[in-house]
């Protein structure tokens, strides 16, 4: 690929990204107006659609925490990733 093939791709994918961010304030913007019409409702029917806004409960591991406290234990279960990142600055 040329110098000129490649400038242009990239100007190309910034502005696809510029697109994708618009669309994703959208989603958002549209996703928080039924959230609110849903209100305390957990599951609402409009429709054919069925929209559902419920509570979920997680239990994670506080890694910083662990780290800090058995250091020793962290590092034995620590494992390293090597990849490549791509980004266009």
């Amino acid at each position: 690929m040329s110098i000129r093939e490649m400038e242009s791709k990239v100007r190309e994918l910034r502005e696809l990204k510029r697109m994708a961010e618009e669309l994703s304030a959208e989603i958002t913007a549209i996703e928080d107006e039924l959230k609110a019409a849903v209100g305390d409702s957990e599951q609402v029917i409009v429709g054919e659609y069925k929209i559902i806004y419920k509570t979920v409960t997680t239990s994670r591991i506080d890694s910083t925490a662990f780290k800090k406290a058995h250091p020793d234990i962290a590092a034995l279960y620590t494992v390293t990733n090597t990849y490549r990142r791509f980004q266009v600055a």
